[in-house]
């Protein structure tokens, strides 16, 4: 009996400085909404889908950078969401900065969750690879702060939901080979991906014009060498004097997209996934067991001489 879900790639258009939670709430939930609607079963909503992606300013004052953060899940804000879960039977995904105390120490981490359809939490991932930089560097156009506003999560997990099992990752993630296959190996069948990623990239500029190209390519080659499903759903449009790219898109184990958003706006891409078509990935060419060499990577080394390390 195939294992079909029902998912909702919420695609969201810009959020400007100037926007309210209050107001951007109000657009996730009108996705929600329709998304139930609409037969789905879980919403995937972007990276940082709060806010504006506030790390392309460098600022000292720490009042208003704690403005950015959560340091509840759900908040007063946020509750909604979870409610409307609720009521409706939805599950989600939600990307958004978070301010934590652990141990008497405050940390920043670029995180997302999931989120039964009874509203529940069932798991929560740190972002792992933070891109950009760390100190100012007036040079730029914008600034990518990531390194400074964020601590780098420690590991990648998954989870039983939605009667298969999921993992999470976040932008950057998605164009190291390692989460796809670091999920992969824990059992991963589906991976829910928000991003927010800028079409200008300042150290680099002769990948502008390839950046939508890179964008499938590298979540379509993890779908395809892990067998299994992944959601990419980005924040698009022009962000204050910041054009970020969409191509949210749904991709089966085979590596092809399923289901895409066409515009740069607020818009949903959805699409059955069967879960078990991953097993026609996951037993045959992509047989882990059968087929995978890893006591071979040990042979490699990098250029100091370091092994590099098995998964």
């Amino acid at each position: 009996m195939s294992r079909i879900i029902n998912v909702a790639a919420a695609q969201l258009g810009p959020i400007q400085k100037s926007d309210s939670k209050r107001d951007v709430i109000d657009r996730l939930l009108a996705h929600m909404y329709n998304a139930h609607r609409m037969g789905c079963d879980v919403v995937v909503f972007p990276e940082l889908a709060l806010t504006t992606f506030f790390p392309r300013w460098y600022m000292e004052d720490p009042e208003e950078l704690n403005a950015f953060y959560e340091t509840e899940m759900p908040g007063p804000l946020t509750q909604v969401l979870f409610d409307t879960a609720k009521k409706l039977g939805v599950g989600f995904c939600l990307g958004y900065a978070e301010l934590s105390k652990e141990e008497d120490r405050y940390h920043r981490y670029n995180t997302s969750i999931l989120v039964g359809k009874d509203s529940r939490i069932i798991g929560k991932y740190h972002k792992v690879h933070l891109p950009g930089h760390q100190e100012h560097e007036p040079w730029r156009e914008f600034q990518h702060l990531e390194k400074r506003y964020f601590e780098a999560g420690k590991k990648f997990s998954v989870w039983p939901a939605f009667n298969g099992i999921f993992g999470m990752a976040l932008c950057n993630d998605r164009r190291w080979s390692e989460t796809y296959r670091v999920l992969a190996l824990q059992g991963a069948e589906m991976i829910l991906l928000g991003y927010n990623t800028p079409v200008h990239n300042p150290p680099a500029p002769e990948h502008d014009d390839l950046s939508m190209f890179h964008n499938r390519l590298v979540m379509q080659a993890g779908a395809y060498q892990n067998g299994t499903w992944v959601v990419g759903v980005a924040k698009a449009g022009n962000e204050e004097n910041c054009e970020m790219i969409g191509g949210t898109c749904i991709i089966a184990p085979s590596g092809e997209v399923v289901a895409a958003c066409s515009t740069k706006g607020d818009e949903l891409a959805i699409a059955s996934c069967d879960l078990d078509l991953c097993t026609s990935y996951k037993s045959t060419i992509f047989n882990f067991e059968k087929h995978r060499r890893p006591e071979a990577y040990g042979l490699i080394t990098a250029q100091k001489g370091a092994i590099i390390p098995q998964f």
